[in-house]
């Protein structure tokens, strides 16, 4: 069974507040971005190893088993902080919602500390000069630090996405040419109807 994805509901962000919360109280900014990360290599162990997914939310695993699991794997490689929530969750039955409480906890920290994830989509990898080209311009236009994520998909033709929060920015080629493509169908539709208005009344 996969973690929970989509949008962070209100439990997941109560979660994430709490954390937040008490990485702060314990060492300020440079906690609060180790914990997010340890936070988000853990969910991206979940999304890339099936069974490690299975293993944190599955509801046929005892409470009791997979908490001593718990502390076998992580204890003395992650923060106390981070093993403490994730038996927090197990004993909540909660712990498949990591990946929804991890996105909120980046939230929190984004907002905290003036900055913005942005995913860049690319049908070719960009190199850093471009990338810090578009960093530029994107803070300008933002008025925040925004923090890039390169992926790539080759099934574009070219050009390049932007995601930014909730919210997708489509420059790629095939959605400029479906544009042009309804343009042109649209005004040669309203041309064409145009042109039988004035055969008509000519004719009358």
């Amino acid at each position: 069974m996969p973690l929970h994805e989509g949008q962070p509901d209100a439990v997941a962000r109560l979660y994430a507040a709490s954390l937040f919360e008490v990485a702060e109280a314990k060492g300020g900014q440079t906690n609060i971005e180790n914990l997010g990360a340890q936070l988000g290599d853990i969910v991206e162990l979940a999304r890339a190893d099936a069974r490690f997914a299975e293993f944190l939310s599955s509801k046929i695993l005892a409470v009791k088993d997979r908490r001593a699991s718990i502390k076998k794997m992580f204890e003395g490689k992650a923060d106390p902080i981070i093993v403490n929530l994730m038996l927090v969750l197990n004993d909540k039955e909660r712990l498949g919602h990591l990946g929804v409480i991890a996105r909120a906890y980046d939230e929190i920290v984004q907002a905290r500390f003036g900055r913005v994830e942005v995913d860049v989509i690319t049908v070719h990898p960009v190199d850093d000069d471009q990338m810090e080209s578009l960093k530029n311009k994107l803070q300008a236009k933002l008025g925040k630090e925004p923090v890039l994520h390169r992926y790539h998909d080759p099934s574009m033709i070219g050009g390049l996405k932007l995601r930014v929060g909730d919210q997708l920015y489509d420059a790629s080629v095939q959605t400029r040419l479906r544009r042009l493509r309804e343009r042109l169908s649209t005004q040669g539709a309203a041309a064409m109807k145009a042109q039988i208005g004035r055969l008509i009344e000519d004719n009358s």
